[in-house]
């Protein structure tokens, strides 16, 4: 498999011959407003440039995954530039319905025993975040996917670390993973996605796994950079377990 990060929860994933788009959120630099009641308001949406052009990104794409429809994870901009006969997949009906209704004809709500050309595509549960808060940001999901020539791969999806996701690492034994570690969070309430203590939490529920810090420094509400990230794995002396890329960057397993 190689896996390369694009920016924010985009991803770029060829795995057992196929080609795979999560989460497109492909919109120009600024072109967004910031997301309110969080820091850095005076900064607009996305908070950097795309790392290649639309059409390197989109070429050759077999399907699209997108884990929910929170417009940093499925944007204005691919719904336009996505062919309408795109195969894409969604968490549950309600996002399915909307995803049909931006004009998309081949829509498949992800379950626990998908199959799309022979790869096993599993949907997994994920929080987006702890307590009251989780009752306004909505549901949430992620995706393990397996084939017989490849290692099994892990996409947590926009979630925090907690029961749920070791449950996931436990059932499914991922030899890559890859989490949303940016630590995004309004002004109240605390994390929406993983931060660094959480990152350790996967590293010692998957110790022989490669982890891959998604979702960094492109969204206003971001507070923990890959920097501090990095020193903290370095810190933990897990730093060749947790991989921080930089966007554009790829990795091959």
């Amino acid at each position: 498999m190689n896996i390369q990060q694009i920016r924010n929860a985009t991803l770029v994933i060829e795995y057992a011959g196929k080609k795979f788009l999560i989460d497109p959120y492909l919109g120009g630099k600024g072109a967004y407003p910031p997301i309110p009641n969080s820091i850095r308001q005076d900064q607009n949406n996305p908070l950097v440039n795309l790392p290649t052009s639309i059409k390197t990104i989109i070429q050759s794409i077999d399907a699209v995954i997108v884990t929910h429809i929170h417009p940093d994870h499925w944007d204005d901009a691919a719904k336009e530039v996505l062919p309408k006969e795109t195969k894409l997949f969604a968490q549950h009906e309600e996002d399915a319905t909307k995803i049909q209704n931006d004009g998309f004809q081949n829509v498949e709500v992800l379950q626990e025993d998908t199959v799309f050309e022979g790869i096993q595509l599993i949907k997994t549960k994920g929080e987006h975040g702890r307590g009251e808060i989780l009752k306004i940001v909505g549901s949430v999901s992620g995706v393990v996917f397996k084939h017989s020539s490849e290692k099994t791969l892990y996409v947590a999806g926009d979630t925090v670390w907690y029961d749920g996701v070791q449950e996931e690492i436990e059932t499914h034994n991922p030899e890559v993973i890859v989490v949303n570690a940016g630590d995004n969070q309004f002004l109240e309430g605390g994390s929406l996605v993983m931060g660094k203590e959480d990152v350790y939490n996967v590293h010692k529920a998957a110790p022989d796994a490669k982890i891959i810090a998604s979702h960094m420094e492109a969204v206003n509400h971001w507070t923990l950079s890959r920097e501090e990230l990095k020193s903290f794995t370095n810190e933990k002396a897990i730093s060749s377990s947790v991989l921080v890329p930089d966007d554009g960057e790829s990795y091959t397993f």
